[in-house]
């Protein structure tokens, strides 16, 4: 197809499907609230007379310059957005901690092939397009082509599991298609379209449409900011107007930084540099314990005696350490519900932290920051690339031969055709859309005990997303022989609930993994799908 009968990508479709009534007023209402001696101020007396409507717009100027902004985290909007980019969404509306989306699954929702996004102005140069419309054509065809190679060897591990099952092999042709749709993601490019609900507060809005252009691919990121803000402009044309314009890119310290550091210096050879140093650290892992709270176990049970008020002499450290981390004595800890930072016991675990040098595929970072109290520094992308093939290969790839052959020399040919792409006159920016999904993100990741602890519980179920559960897996493994008192409690939820005495131990219903790891100890946790 070439660009002339194409028909032109129009980008992301934005609907506005609900928000707070009157946000301006909401916000400037409750501003007035914390200085008034006449009880709360409603949001229809803010707006009521001109006198009144003088003071709101005084209050929102004074409030905004003065960056007194817990006022426009009032209102809430709730968006419908579809067309976008998955690379748009792990780049931007996804790499930060203030907002709830719940989009489609590529783990469970077979991607169609004309569902991925294509920069407009790559219709303007007919050679970089052919080359980026055939990378797209040749990573969905390799897709669908991976799940008929990994249905044997799918099927084989299955039953190996549920060998009950095997007995009536039709009934379960879907749940092991899912499993080869799961790993055969890994080939397809962060182009692929996703559709989500996305609902934020009002400042989160403002910081968009401030930083729209400061991520991966800021053409894209800017349009759907744009849209956004049009909808509520439509909704509320104050609240909208007082948003500040998008900081131009050149602006952005990233941008001015590339602008002269890479004047005398060879972009490649210090990109290889950085990537040869970062691996060998990782000696092989998807997690390195790269730091952490050296007194974690005292500090704990020193922050346990403090919300009881009970003297280490009546409450020794390990008895503390139990009283939280155990959920046998803390039930919060087998609850599906994660109530734990409302409990003034579990919020001690606030106090001890863990840092991770991480490298896991971006379809795998794409679930892995959906836990956002366990924020990472994340990467430029393209910053990483060097035009050699880099790429994750699932476990499944690696127990087939065939599979392995087609997967290794399909990413050569993406890999080589991304560097084609630049040569032709694609942009960094357009070529980061082209990057497979098995694409590695290198980055460093935080948390506090009590956020990892509701990650840890999550991500060790063997249903969890294959490489994330290996990297928490490493990660308690490493940090056993520091903090063993304190990793002895945190397990996969089935082994959480049954020493809170909860039934059934496995909450997963049908989705049960089939392996009764409630009886395993964390150095036995292994799978391949």
């Amino acid at each position: 197809m070439s660009p002339a009968s194409a028909s032109v990508d129009t980008g992301p479709v934005v609907q506005l499907l609900d928000s707070t009534s009157s946000p301006f007023d909401v916000s400037i209402a409750s501003a007035r609230t914390c200085y008034s001696s006449k009880g709360l101020v409603y949001p229809d007396q803010v707006s009521a007379t001109e006198k009144s409507r003088a003071l709101r717009d005084r209050i929102a100027s004074s409030t905004l310059k003065a960056g007194h902004l817990t006022t426009r985290q009032h209102p809430q909007f709730i968006f419908a957005i579809d067309k976008v980019s998955r690379q748009l969404i792990w780049s931007f509306l996804h790499s930060h901690p203030y907002y709830n989306s719940e989009q489609v699954s590529q783990r469970y929702v077979e991607v169609k092939p004309d569902q991925f996004y294509y920069p407009p102005e790559l219709y303007n140069r007919p050679e970089a397009y052919r080359i980026y419309d055939e990378l797209i054509r040749k990573s969905c065809d390799a897709y669908f082509h991976l799940m008929d190679l990994l249905e044997e060897p799918a099927t084989n591990i299955y039953f190996q599991v549920f060998r009950a099952r095997a007995n009536k092999p039709e009934k379960w042709k879907n749940a092991i298609h899912k499993k080869t749709m799961e790993v055969a993601r890994y080939v397809l490019p962060t182009a692929t379209h996703a559709y989500l609900y996305h609902s934020i507060n009002g400042l989160t809005l403002h910081r968009y449409r401030r930083l729209c252009q400061a991520c991966d691919v800021p053409a894209e990121a800017r349009l759907l900011v744009e849209r956004m803000w049009e909808q509520v402009q439509q909704s509320d044309p104050l609240y909208a107007g007082e948003m500040a314009d998008p900081m131009p890119l050149e602006e952005t310290t990233e941008f001015q930084f590339f602008s002269s550091f890479f004047l005398e210096r060879d972009e490649r050879q210090v990109t290889e540099a950085f990537l040869n140093g970062f691996d060998a650290k990782m000696d092989g892992r998807f997690s390195r314990l790269a730091g952490y709270t050296s007194d974690g176990p005292a500090v704990l049970a020193d922050a346990v005696r403090a919300v009881l008020g009970i003297p280490e002499s009546e409450l020794s450290n390990q008895e503390a350490i139990e009283l939280v981390l155990r959920p046998s004595r803390n039930h919060h800890l087998g609850s599906t519900l994660n109530e734990s930072t409302l409990s003034r016991i579990s919020r001690a675990l606030f106090n001890v932290s863990y840092t991770f040098q991480k490298k896991i595929s971006h379809t795998a970072d794409s679930q892995d920051q959906r836990h956002r109290m366990v924020p990472g520094s994340r990467p430029i992308l393209m910053r990483h690339f060097t035009g050699k093939p880099d790429y994750i290969v699932p476990e499944l790839i690696q127990k087939s031969d065939v599979a392995l052959d087609y997967y290794n020399r399909i990413m050569e040919e993406i890999f080589a055709g991304i560097t084609d792409f630049l040569d032709a006159g694609g942009t960094e920016e357009e070529a980061s859309y082209l990057l497979p999904n098995a694409f590695p993100i290198r980055f460093y990741e935080s948390g506090d005990l009590l956020n990892l602890h509701h990650k840890w519980k999550a991500r060790t179920c063997y249903n969890a997303q294959e490489e994330i559960f290996r990297a928490s897996v490493q990660e308690l493994q490493q940090i056993r022989p520091i903090h063993p008192e304190l990793v002895q409690w945190i397990l996969a939820p089935c082994a959480l609930r049954k020493d809170a005495g909860t039934t059934p131990y496995c909450p997963e219903g049908d989705r049960f993994c089939g392996i009764p790891v409630w009886n395993q100890g964390i150095e036995q946790y292994d799978r391949i799908i």
